[in-house]
C-alpha cells in the first residue's frame, strides 16, 4: 500500500490529535512515556496545525501517521549558532496498526526531501536518550547523533542529517 503525505489542514485538528494521544497511550502502556496526553489535545497541536507545522501520512485514505516539520528549533537545538541551514521534525507517531511498516520511513524520507528542497543541510530531531530501539531506527535510516542534553525534565539524544552528504552518496 503507498503513503502519501499531506500538509494537516484546520478540519485535521483531532485526527493529528488522535494519532498523537494514540502514540502517548501506548508509550505508557509499554513503560516507556515521552509525552503527556494533555500535550497532544486538539487545543494544544490546533495553533501549530494552523500554522501549517503538522503533516499527515495516509495509506489507502487513511490516516496513518503524523509529524510536525518546522524550520527552526530554540527550545531543543538552542545553542546552534545559526539554524538557517537546518530543519527539524518532532511529534512522529504512527498509529499501532500501521507500526513497523513503511510509514515511519516514508515520512522520514518525505522531511529529507523537503529539507533538500528548502535548501537546509540538516534535518535534525531529538528523541529520549534512554529509547535504544527508537535511537537504532533512527540510525538505520541515516541519522548520526550529534549530542546529548538535559532540556528541562528530559534527557535528549539529538541527532542529525546530512540532507548534501546523502544526495552526493546517491
Amino acid at each position: 500500500m503507498s503513503v502519501s503525505i499531506r500538509q494537516a489542514m484546520s478540519q485535521d485538528i483531532n485526527l493529528v490529535s488522535s494519532i498523537l494521544c494514540e502514540a502517548v497511550r501506548w508509550q505508557a502502556d509499554s513503560g516507556m512515556a515521552m509525552w503527556r496526553e494533555d500535550e497532544v489535545l486538539p487545543a494544544r497541536v490546533a495553533p501549530d496545525v494552523a500554522s501549517g507545522l503538522f503533516y499527515l501520512a495516509e495509506c489507502g485514505g487513511e490516516a496513518a501517521g503524523t509529524v510536525k516539520f518546522q524550520l527552526e528549533d530554540p527550545v531543543i537545538w538552542f545553542d546552534l549558532p545559526d539554524q538557517q541551514d537546518s530543519a527539524f521534525i518532532h511529534r512522529l507517531a504512527v498509529r499501532r496498526r500501521f507500526a513497523g511498516g513503511a510509514v515511519s520511513p516514508v515520512i522520514l524520507r518525505w522531511a529529507v526531501e523537503r529539507t533538500r528542497s528548502l535548501n537546509r543541510r540538516y534535518l535534525r530531531l531529538d528523541c529520549d536518550a534512554a529509547r535504544p530501539r527508537l535511537r537504532a531506527v533512527y540510525e538505520r535510516f541515516g541519522f548520526v547523533h550529534h549530542s546529548d542534553k538535559q532540556i528541562g525534565p528530559f534527557f535528549v539524544a539529538r541527532y542529525e542529517y546530512d540532507v548534501l552528504k546523502s544526495a552526493q552518496e546517491s
